[in-house]
């Protein structure tokens, strides 16, 4: 007779890293995974934050870390399937005379929601490298929050209704810049109007990663408590598999061969110069508490959370003891 595995589903962006997972070449130990990658970010988000929708699910790492304040029904993995540098997504009305990151202060910027980690981390980010308050600015969201949360006293945030959208505003200058988690359509099709506040971005980004080893976590990925407490060793077998994954698909990636880019591999090369051997790192080394530790203070800072959490706080064991794990005989 054939042991029965655990089913549990999976939702996650269709990424290169879980390639392995979704296609069956990895598959965890005592678990059929079902994995899911049609879905937007927002939605998946979404979904498994307020409906619980899915076993396991990529999500916002800045809602997780408001669900893990306020006591939700979910734990988490240290595997961060989606990291990216926010300084070249901070779009701003070219007529509107801004310079400068201080001269935000005192405008009406656009986000998608306030909880969304791209804007948490550029709200940080600019408040702690470039002097811009994140109270000094008003606020305009465009959707409802993956988690609601009690906004703090001085916040300015303002909704907009459902027929507007923040690209548009930016466009007809009825507010001063977005904070984008990608890019945004008018600065993809050339609009006038709209440009980036830091032209250089990447000289940018490249001064911050040395300045403070941070190459953000944007999303984390949570597992339904309810699972872990009934199977507490999948935690673990999981986190192995992700591991698994991710290394096949960076040997992979090695090969020039795969990408349509002419000039790839230097750019994997000065990844590697820049980030180091393994800059989408799982676990809670000491860089990714750091990086994590940023974001949670943020959170703190920004009133997303009541308690200033620390990475520690924020996920399930998957250590199998010192020295412990590898192919021993």
């Amino acid at each position: 007779m054939v042991a029965k595995k655990v089913a549990l589903t999976l939702a996650c962006g269709d990424y290169e890293i879980v390639r392995a997972l979704k296609e069956g070449t990895v598959e965890p130990d005592g678990i059929e995974l079902t994995v899911l990658t049609r879905m937007d970010s927002t939605t998946r988000h979404w979904r498994f934050l307020r409906n619980g929708d899915f076993d396991v699910a990529e999500c916002s790492a800045s809602a997780y870390i408001t669900a893990q304040d306020q006591g939700r029904p979910f734990t988490g993995l240290p595997v961060f399937l989606h990291r990216r540098f926010r300084h070249g997504f901070i779009f701003i009305n070219t007529k509107k005379g801004i310079t400068k990151p201080t001269d935000l202060i005192g405008r009406r910027i656009g986000v998608k929601s306030f909880q969304l980690t791209a804007a948490n981390w550029c709200r940080g980010i600019l408040e702690h490298e470039y002097g811009v308050p994140h109270k000094s600015i008003e606020w305009v969201a465009e959707r409802d929050e993956d988690i609601e949360f009690k906004q703090a006293t001085g916040l300015k945030i303002a909704r907009i209704p459902d027929a507007q959208s923040i690209e548009a505003m930016l466009v007809d200058g009825e507010i001063d810049a977005v904070m984008a988690g990608a890019f945004i359509k008018p600065f993809l099709d050339g609009h006038p109007n709209v440009g980036r506040l830091f032209s250089d971005y990447k000289k940018e980004e490249q001064i911050y990663y040395r300045k403070t080893g941070i190459f953000p976590i944007m999303h984390v990925l949570g597992i339904r408590k309810e699972i872990v407490d009934q199977h507490p060793w999948i935690t673990i077998n999981l986190y192995r598999a992700f591991n698994e994954a991710k290394s096949i698909a960076m040997k992979r990636m090695e090969n020039p061969r795969l990408v349509p880019l002419a000039w790839y591999r230097s750019a994997w090369e000065e990844q590697e110069e820049i980030l180091g051997k393994d800059p989408w790192e799982y676990g809670l080394s000491e860089s990714n508490q750091r990086n994590l530790n940023a974001l949670t203070g943020y959170s703190y800072e920004q009133g997303l959370t009541r308690t200033h959490l620390q990475a520690k706080d924020l996920f399930a064991p998957v250590s199998q003891g010192r020295k412990r794990g590898e192919d021993n005989v």
